[in-house]
């Protein structure tokens, strides 16, 4: 997967794309709202089993569970993990009344050995409309995240250039 100017480019297509409200960073840090640029890899797939079938699903994903949280306390011993620990707001909870995490493919931003303060939670996953800033993340339509999810393996690598035309692609 390339981000390019134009969209994300993945498996012979180019696909809409949403970036950070903070565009795209090389010095990214927590709360920034940057995209971080650099070649990142997936490293899981998530999906909400009660909006998505795992038939249509690579045998690698996961289900989300009501207790999953993504740690973002700088510091703690599960920055910038899945957990299943309530840290109340210095976790974000997975399973969202919205359909923006209802599936999602983390990547290995700043991941496994978290540096404190430089920032998690780097996923991809479906936007809340086209061109509407997220928090650092990469985000699709449901049905362009469905082909990717289908598509991506772990390990997959996401190139991120630093220096993009545009803030939102």
């Amino acid at each position: 997967m390339v981000l390019t100017p134009t969209g994300l480019r993945f498996a012979g297509q180019v696909f809409p794309v949403s970036i950070g409200r903070g565009g795209v960073r090389a010095d990214k840090c927590e709360g920034d709202g940057a995209t971080p640029a650099g070649v990142h890899r997936v490293i899981g797939l998530f999906y909400r089993p009660d909006r998505i079938a795992a038939a249509g699903l690579p045998g690698w994903a996961r289900p989300i569970g009501l207790q999953d949280r993504w740690c973002d306390l700088s510091g703690h011993p599960d920055y910038n993990h899945l957990t299943r620990k309530p840290f109340g707001k210095s976790a974000e909870r997975l399973m969202r009344p919205d359909p923006l995490y209802d599936l999602v493919l983390p990547l290995d931003w700043n991941w496994p050995d978290a540096v404190p303060g430089k920032g998690s939670a780097i996923f991809i996953h479906q936007w809340r409309r086209p061109g509407y800033p997220t928090a650092g993340c990469l985000a699709f339509s449901r049905t362009d995240l469905m082909f990717i999810a289908a598509h991506a393996r772990p390990g997959t690598r996401v190139i991120v250039p630093e220096v993009l035309d545009r803030r939102q692609v």
